[in-house]
This record gives structure tokens, sequence and C-alpha cells, in this order.
């Protein structure tokens, strides 16, 4: 198996290969099959991450690389690979979206190491963490009987930061990787680099764009960036300024249904009422080269206690549509108790046929030799009804959601107004 420049694609197999390095040198066996064949194909990258020079100095020259050089396409042959299509495949006959989101971050973190190494094996290489993951959109089903392509490259950097921008399509018949299929699903992922040895950030290689796209992607990317930014100073001034009456307005039906319960909307559910929880212990086998937990293996969890909190909230199949911008505000250790709270925050009715189920996961990383409880990441997925199952239950009704306190009130206005000011989708 060999890997190219540019677009060529690595397949994966559920098959073993004969050329996978020894056991002792994989940081865990928790691995995808994505993982499995980057490791297949760039072992000199990633051995380097997991055995790095003792006392080496850090990259002192900076390089310029192009997007094309950690451009990487990984193929998944469904259409000819069962084992493979069954262990991706969901009830209803589509990829498992949680798996998708897990491959997604290890593909991102496999581009963002390709961008920033160095030219030889003096320097220590950096550490290089998921910071945080822009919008994730699906823009169509993607069947589990169809051979899928998840390609991407580095789109933007910073000074210590990087921005992978993936793709998923779904390939035609007989098709291995080349030719033109709508786009079924984007990602933008952001990456920093931290020495491994101090701890602090450390600059990353340099990003020339050639071509008009990618040029077109890095000034979309610098536009993100910067509004982040604002929107982060800005935040606080314009709630201060502007969300006590809209609070009052948000808090009037909780308190009926808190005061007279009798008397209320039967129509609507306080948000205490939507709430799910998961727990559990993460495991050696969830770590990465670093030691820490995947941060896709996160999003996994976090997909499906969203996908199941969607499901019996509606009472009828969800069907996935977004997840939006996630920071990973602290790392998860081997050990950690993550225990993941959800509920619906709410919900719009404006289209009976396609109502939106906004879902927030929160993961909390506890530790009870120190009694200390932090907030890992906060997660925020969109979902909506599937058709089929809407239609084969008439009259069935999404209800709204209301808060009962303050401070439900006040995360559900966030999250309005953080779709709101959503920036215009990336270009394709």
């Amino acid at each position: 198996m060999e890997l190219q420049d540019s677009s060529a694609a690595i397949p994966v197999s559920s098959a073993p290969s004969s050329r996978r390095k020894p056991i002792g040198l994989w940081p865990g066996m928790y691995h995808s099959h994505v993982v499995n064949a980057l490791w297949e194909t760039r072992p000199e990258v990633f051995e380097r991450l997991l055995d790095p020079p003792k006392d080496a100095p850090p990259q002192s020259e900076l390089l310029t690389k192009t997007p094309s050089l950690s451009r990487t396409a990984v193929v998944y042959a469904f259409s000819a690979d069962y084992v493979l299509r069954e262990q991706y495949r969901d009830p209803w006959n589509e990829v498992r979206i949680g798996k998708l989101l897990e491959d997604l971050d290890d593909l991102a973190g496999t581009i963002s190491v390709m961008h920033c190494s160095a030219k030889d094996n003096t320097t220590r290489p950096s550490l290089l963490v998921t910071a945080s993951v822009d919008r994730i959109v699906l823009k169509k089903p993607i069947s589990v009987d169809v051979n899928l392509k998840i390609a991407g490259s580095v789109i933007w950097v910073g000074r210590s930061s990087v921005e992978i921008q993936l793709e998923v399509n779904q390939l035609a018949q007989g098709e291995e990787s080349d030719g033109v299929n709508p786009v079924a699903l984007t990602a933008n992922f952001i990456f920093v680099a931290r020495d491994s040895k101090t701890g602090k950030a450390a600059p990353v290689n340099h990003l020339l764009p050639e071509t008009d796209r990618e040029k077109s992607l890095f000034v979309e990317a610098e536009a993100r960036n910067k509004l982040r930014k604002r929107k982060r100073a800005a935040k606080r001034k314009e709630f201060e300024n502007g969300a006590a009456k809209r609070l009052d307005a948000l808090l009037a039906e909780g308190r009926v249904f808190c005061d007279m319960p009798a008397l209320a909307d039967r129509n609507s559910i306080l948000l205490r009422d939507t709430r799910l929880e998961n727990s559990l212990i993460c495991q050696p086998q969830q770590r990465n080269v670093h030691g820490r937990i995947f941060g896709g293996f996160l999003m996994h969890q976090a997909y499906e206690l969203a996908f199941s909190t969607a499901y019996v909230f509606a009472g009828l199949v969800p069907y996935f549509l977004e997840v939006d911008h996630v920071d990973f505000l602290r790392p998860v250790d081997v050990g950690d108790f993550l225990r993941l709270s959800s509920c619906v925050l709410y919900t719009e009715l404006e289209k009976p046929d396609e109502p939106l189920i906004n879902v927030e996961v929160v993961a909390h990383v506890a530790r009870p030799e120190m009694r200390t409880s932090e907030v890992s990441n906060t997660f925020y997925f969109t979902f909506t009804v599937r058709p089929e199952a809407k239609a084969l239950t008439k009259g069935s009704k999404i209800r709204n959601v209301v808060p009962a306190t303050e401070e439900e009130a006040r995360r559900i206005l966030d999250r309005m107004d953080a779709e709101a000011s959503q920036p215009p989708e990336c270009t394709n």
C-alpha cells in the first residue's frame, strides 16, 4: 500500500496487513480503519511521535508548504468489503455518523502532522491537539452500500494553529477515487501545536496556497478566524445590552409549568424533562499517540447520546443535519471519569414537515479522588426527523421546549444567537 501526494487515495480495508508495525509501537488498540490505513502508509511520520528524539531541539527553521503536500484521501470499499460495511452500517442502511465523526478527527490529525513535520529527524516534533471543530454539515444521506471517500488538506495556518477542511463523497458505482461527485458532508478542524517539552505554543510551518480554490479557502478561513475572535469579545456586551427582556419572555411559559402545571401547554415540555446521561471510564485503548483520549472518540460518544436524546424526545427516528462549532477546553486523560449529559435545548417548528431538534451534550471530566469536575467539551447537534418515519405516524407533533431556570434560558439564547450569526458555509 503506497501513499502518494496530492489526491491519491488510501484504500480502507477490514483485512489485516502484513506490513503492520509491532504491537509495542502502537499507543493503544483503539483505532478505526482510517487510523490503520494511515499508519500503514506513513510509518516514518507517526513513529517519531511515539519515540521522539531525546533532548532534541525544537524546529528552528519553519518551512513553507503547499496544501497539496498534506492532501490525503481515504477510500472505504463498502461495495466489496462485507465486513467493513457491517462495521459502519446503522439500522437504516446508512453510515454510522458517530464512527464517521471519529474518522474525520483521525484524518484531520494526520493531515496536521504531515503539514507540521520537519525535514529531518533531528528536531523534536510538536504535539498537535484538536482545539476546535467548526461546523460539520451533512448535505445528503450517506449510503453504506456505496464506496466512500474522505479527502482533505490544510487550508489555513496561524502562528501555532492549522485548519483542515475535509469533504466526504460517495463514489459512483465501480469508481475508486477519481471523478466528480456531490459533496455529502463537510467538516473543518482546527489543531494547535504545543512544544512537547515545555507545553507552550509552538510555531507551525507556513502555508502557500497555489490554486484559485486554495486561495479562496485561505481567505474564508482567515475571515472565520477573525469573526470568532470578534464574537468572543462582543458576547458579554451584547448580552448585557438586550437579553433581559428576551430572558423574561423565554421564562414566562416555564413559570407556568413550575407554578401551575395543570394549566401548562401540552404541546410544550420543560427542558429538564428531555435529559439523558451516560458515563464511562476512559480506557488506555482509547488514547492517541500523545497519551490523551482521541477527540474523535469524544465526538462519537457525544453523537450517540445526542441521537438517543432526539429519538426519545421526538418518538421518531432522527436524521442528523450538523454539529456546530466545538471547542476542546481541556484534555481528557486515561482513567478520567467521563460523564456525558444531554438535553433538547430548543426546537424550531416553523416548518412542520422539517422540524429542527437542537440537542446539547456536555462532557464533564471528573476525578473522584480529588473531588473535582470540569467541563471538557460542549457539543451542539441539530437533527430533524426522517420523512419516512414521520409519514408512518401521521398526527405526531414535535413539542416546544421551555426553560425552568434563568441559567437554562441563557443557554438557549446563547445557542440561538450563535446559530443566527453563523458565517456562510465553506466553499466546496
